[in-house]
């Protein structure tokens, strides 16, 4: 069972009152206060302001705001600012500035600008992260240190190149290994000095974003730079710990985004902590997901919600408004799913600068007397009153998918056989069908040994093109002991270096399925084919469609349509007292579903029916309690039919909820259990 990360439920987000009178901080105060915010994200970009040269720090702004917090009992996050760099910094020391993807060295300006292997960042940054903690680790109401803000930015500069060869050199040990893993003998790339090697961008082997000559080489770098990154967390983190040795220290992840393996960095996480801005076109499936996989870079553990906007973003092609009740249901979705706190970026608008339109609790209009003042309030209320007993609940799932950042690397490389091939859709597309059924899914590595697979009913790893050493054979033995295995087009294909495996899709998974494609038809999106299903229904698919042979399998499903009719597109094999499954084409959602309900069947999982914008979602407690969330994620009021073992009393007004009730449209209830 999990724990309360904190010890009470943290409402706010990211203040920024170094860019304002301080006369507005108070102002600011009375308003968060009256809203029920109880915590502040302070000091994320201000290391202009805290170090304004060489050798003077300034904290003296800093401490007029950690102490107006601490007055008004607020919860701190402090933040190393280490994110932005100062100008004098760019000024004298050329180097921290990151080279692009192109090649060109940046100047002064930007956010994410500092080179993960600059020696000038690597000395400062910690500097100013050890100066922070040595001043204000004793502070009251000190909730967190959150280090940088969203790690991302890569660099291809010539400190990068050198470190990569230190990094190659120990990974390989001789340049013959090396050629091997990189298989350079294609288009005669064979190196013959480490001196040869060069940082693969727009100069050189990845000739345009995701186009690389050698994909292992480009693999190696995302690896090498993925690590870098998280060096840098850890250059800080270590600096830190030498005057606080007991605050959580964090950084704000990105949910899926591709550049850093977060598996990795969240290793290195006290608390896991993240920011969701999904479009306004986004399923609450996707939304749903991104949860998911959060919490399982923390290994399970509740997660903090560090950043969502109470109304809209700001850098999307499309900034909608939340609708009303939405952003209260889209909190209550992320503590459904394991949060134990709700923050918002922004507290206050910015009146310049880019994010200037970015949304807020306090607005432009300056006043408490706006919609979305009045929400933010009304879920501050209901959080100050209910919002501790939403904490230190675990999820408890019957199954799990299989995310791989290096399988999602390898799919960006992948040139072929359809750039409609997307790995975090072709994921998305199982949990979905999952979570159509209010199926709770755990989002694991996919070097998660065997004895914990053995907890799950079922394991997926859709698209999980690269398969490291152990991973084959713990999901055999997770199978042949009773467990349910899906295998898609595009899973097992390659090993760890990128290299395909002979005898037939899917790989190294090819056994254990009991079967064997051949060939993989990319389909336009014009040209679907239809498929069979065993119960004589036919479904769409789409992408791609891989022609199967069994060998000791059965037919599932198999193509109705083209020259390859009649060809098995789903196959099952079974393997000791489990089975493995194998599916060869993205089917649409009648497909899915049918997958799903087979799943469901041979495996018993449970599920509960809900309409299509509802889900149920559950937390259970060490003291035995469980609260059950319902959440109506869309637009119309709907009726939901709940089943009795997930049947109580309501959190809000202790009204027994059992069978059938509407939920108002963004409407929601938590139920106790027991």
């Amino acid at each position: 069972m999990a724990q309360p990360i904190f010890d009470r439920f943290y409402y706010g987000g990211d203040w920024n009152p170094e860019q304002w009178s301080e006369d507005v901080w108070l102002k600011d105060i009375k308003m968060l206060e009256d809203a029920g915010i109880n915590e502040a994200t302070i000091n994320v970009f201000s290391w202009a302001q805290l170090q304004p040269s060489e050798d003077e720090y300034d904290f003296s702004t800093l401490d007029r705001i950690v102490k107006l917090l601490v007055d008004h009992h607020f919860g701190i996050v402090l933040a190393t600012s280490t994110a932005a760099i100062p100008a004098w910094m760019a000024r004298r020391h050329p180097d921290v500035m990151y080279t692009d993807f192109n090649g060109a060295r940046h100047k002064f300006g930007d956010r994410h600008n500092p080179c993960p292997n600059s020696p000038t960042f690597r000395k400062y940054a910690p500097k100013l992260a050890g100066k922070l903690a040595e001043r204000y680790a004793d502070t009251p109401g000190l909730v967190a240190w959150h280090v940088s803000n969203e790690y991302g930015a890569y660099c291809y500069c010539d400190n990068c190149r050198e470190a990569w060869i230190e990094w190659l050199k120990a990974k390989y040990g001789t340049v013959e290994a090396l050629n091997k893993a990189w298989y350079s003998h294609f288009w005669g790339h064979t190196i013959y000095d480490w001196d040869d090697i060069v940082v693969p961008n727009a100069l050189s082997d990845e000739w345009t974003p995701g186009c690389a000559t050698l994909s292992a080489a480009a693999i190696d770098y995302r690896r090498f730079m993925s690590r870098s990154i998280t060096r840098c967390f850890t250059d800080e983190k270590a600096a830190i710990r030498q005057f606080d040795t007991k605050t959580p220290i964090t950084t704000n992840l990105m949910s899926v985004f591709m550049d850093i393996d977060y598996f990795d960095l969240g290793k290195e996480l006290d608390v896991i902590s993240w920011d969701s801005y999904p479009r306004y076109d986004f399923p609450a499936s996707a939304v749903a997901m991104r949860h998911d996989l959060m919490r399982g870079v923390g290994g399970g553990k509740p997660y903090m919600l560090m950043e969502q906007t109470p109304s809209q973003q700001n850098w999307q092609p499309y900034n909608s408004l939340k609708r009303p009740g939405q952003m209260r249901v889209m909190s209550y979705q992320a503590i459904a799913h394991g949060a134990d706190t709700v923050q918002f970026f922004q507290l206050r608008r910015s009146i310049g600068g880019t994010e200037r339109f970015h949304g807020a609790v306090i607005s432009h209009a300056d006043t408490e007397n706006t919609r979305v003042f009045r929400e933010v309030s009304q879920l501050g209320a209901e959080l100050k009153t209910y919002g501790k007993e939403y904490m230190g609940g675990s999820v408890e799932s019957q199954a799990a998918i299989m995310f791989d950042w290096e399988s999602y690397w390898a799919m960006y490389y992948s040139s072929g056989p359809s750039v409609l091939l997307k790995y975090v859709d072709e994921v998305h597309r199982y949990y979905a069908a999952l979570y159509r059924r209010n199926v709770q899914v755990d989002m694991i590595p996919s070097t998660t040994p065997a004895d914990q697979l053995a907890k799950y009913k079922v394991v997926l790893a859709p698209a999980l093109i690269m398969v490291k050493p152990g991973v084959a054979e713990a999901v055999e033995s997770y199978v042949r002991g009773g467990g349910r295995f899906v295998a898609t087009t595009m899973s097992g294909i390659a090993d760890e270096n990128d290299q395909v495996f002979l005898g037939g899709y899917p790989g190294a998974f090819r056994e254990l399925v009991g079967s064997w494609g051949e060939e993989i038809d990319a389909l336009p999106p014009e040209r679907p084919v239809s498929v069979r299903l065993e119960d004589g229904r036919e479904v769409s698919g789409s992408i791609v469609a891989e022609l199967i042979h069994p060998v000791s399998s059965r037919v599932l499903a198999s193509y109705a349509s083209d020259f390859y009719a009649g060809v098995a597109a789903a196959t099952v094999n079974e393997a000791g007292e489990g089975k493995a499954y194998y599916v060869g084409t993205d089917m649409d959602e009648a497909g899915m579903d049918w997958l799903a309900d087979v799943l469901v069947r041979d495996s018993g999982l449970d599920t509960v029916e809900t309409p299509h914008d509802v889900e149920v979602r559950v937390r259970d407690y060490d003291d035995g309690r469980r609260l059950v969330f319902v959440l109506n994620n869309g637009g119309d009021t709907q009726t939901v039919d709940l089943p009795e073992r997930l049947s109580g009393t309501s959190v809000f007004d202790g009204k027994r909820l059992a069978g059938l009730f509407d939920i108002e449209p963004y409407g929601l209830r938590v139920i106790r259990v027991r």
